[in-house]
């Protein structure tokens, strides 16, 4: 039985090289690429995979909120997350959010073949060294925390959020969604009211903090 499979990454060359790699395999099959979280959506929403290939770290929509949305869209589509970040705080919530794997960007290719296997057949995988032990210790220690601010905002401010860390401007935002500039202004203003931030700067230091956009090498 073939699996079909969606790859979500902002980088072509490496889209190509996961496709080169999945493709080897004769069950496996890549029906269609997306190049920012956005398209993503799309296109889970279009060609409807067995799993989706999901870096963590998208332009436009990352891949957390992808996540969220892709399993209130199309919930029997099977993510697997691909990340260089190995600390519990993203695996967990990529796993709380509906992941079925998360793989690391340094695993061997028959790791990312395992998750895709695995996460295909409903059970869940993590690429070593991660494991479910590690992620079940820091959840015990999380259940004390407060309310992340984040989680109170809403799909569209989590958009816009994402796109006024990346520099785009009130216009540029609203051209990419599709809404008026005023609208898109408005959605800047509710979600820094949410976050407690004043000012642009406070806006990027949130979205580095909280791993929306990467930190510079």
């Amino acid at each position: 039985m073939m699996t079909t499979i969606v790859l979500a990454d902002d980088h072509h060359i490496v889209r190509q090289g996961l496709r080169a790699l999945l493709e080897v395999e004769n069950d496996l099959k890549v029906v269609g690429e997306a190049g920012d979280g956005l398209e993503a959506v799309r296109n889970v929403e279009i060609l409807n995979p067995e799993v989706l290939v999901l870096d963590l770290m998208m332009p436009g929509l990352n891949g957390l909120d992808v996540l969220k949305q892709i399993k209130k869209r199309v919930p029997h589509t099977h993510i697997v997350i691909l990340s260089m970040y190995a600390n519990e705080a993203y695996v967990l919530e990529a796993l709380s959010n509906g992941a079925s794997a998360y793989v690391l960007k340094d695993s061997s290719s028959a790791d990312l073949v395992m998750a895709v296997r695995e996460a295909a057949a409903g059970r869940r995988y993590l690429s070593p060294p991660l494991s479910d032990r590690a992620i079940e210790v820091y959840q015990e220690k999380a259940k004390a925390a407060n309310l992340d601010r984040y989680e109170t905002l809403t799909s569209r401010e989590r958009e816009v959020l994402h796109m006024a860390a990346e520099g785009r401007t009130n216009p540029e935002i609203a051209t990419r969604l599709g809404i008026s500039s005023r609208t898109a202004e408005t959605h800047r203003s509710n979600l820094m009211h949410k976050l407690d931030l004043h000012t642009q700067a406070d806006l990027i230091r949130f979205a580095l903090r909280r791993g929306i956009i990467p930190m510079e090498d």
